[in-house]
């Protein structure tokens, strides 16, 4: 699976550079160049590529926004500071922002749905786009981003209630093995740090 996934002209999500600052992580980076990136949302709270990222694509803005992914209740801090970031950002019709996490099952996604709840789509609508774009994505705080969506909105105590049994019929016709797709993950991140240079292959060990 793609490590970026475009979701509008201007808006992208998925995972994280590649786990060490090598060969495969500058061409990563340089291939988000390629598609335009101006902007990132790092969602993760385990690491950072702020530092190396304005060494070497210093015209990237940079946003640390970490949490953690444990299945918690997200801080409307956490929306509201990356939410602002990438709207300000798209006021410049050439900016396009990549809200990312690690992998980009569900912290990255969450933030970009909530960032398209802020654009007016609507939430359904939201959750389509992201699922087609990124088959991955869990985007398991989509509920908790729509609840800050309405609290943001003040949107009245019916359409609260309407939007959330969509979104929850929504979940239910298009389930989710996220247990699966985060162990595929982790084994595609396996076989590729064990096929880098320097790394003897798991049939070579003795």
């Amino acid at each position: 699976m793609s490590r970026i996934s475009r979701l509008t002209d201007q808006l992208f999500t998925g995972a994280d550079l590649p786990r060490h600052t090598g060969q495969a992580w500058i061409d990563e980076l340089t291939r988000w160049e390629d598609l335009g990136v101006t902007h990132l949302v790092d969602n993760r709270i385990e690491a950072t590529d702020l530092d190396p990222v304005a060494d070497f694509a210093p015209g990237i803005t940079y946003l640390e926004n970490g949490e953690d992914d444990l299945g918690q209740q997200m801080p409307d801090a956490w929306f509201d500071q990356g939410v602002d970031f990438t709207l300000d950002a798209l006021t410049s019709p050439t900016a396009k922002v990549h809200v990312h996490c690690h992998m980009g099952v569900n912290r990255g996604p969450s933030l970009a749905y909530a960032v398209l709840l802020a654009q007016g789509y609507q939430p359904v609508a939201a959750m389509s786009l992201i699922r087609a774009a990124r088959p991955v994505a869990a985007v398991a705080y989509a509920e908790q981003a729509l609840d800050w969506s309405h609290r943001r909105d003040g949107t009245p105590a019916g359409r609260r209630r309407q939007e959330r049994r969509e979104l929850k019929a929504w979940r239910c016709a298009n389930p989710h093995d996220t247990v699966r797709i985060i162990q595929q993950v982790h084994d595609g991140e396996l076989r590729a740090r064990l096929q880098a240079p320097g790394v003897r292959s798991a049939e070579g060990r003795g």
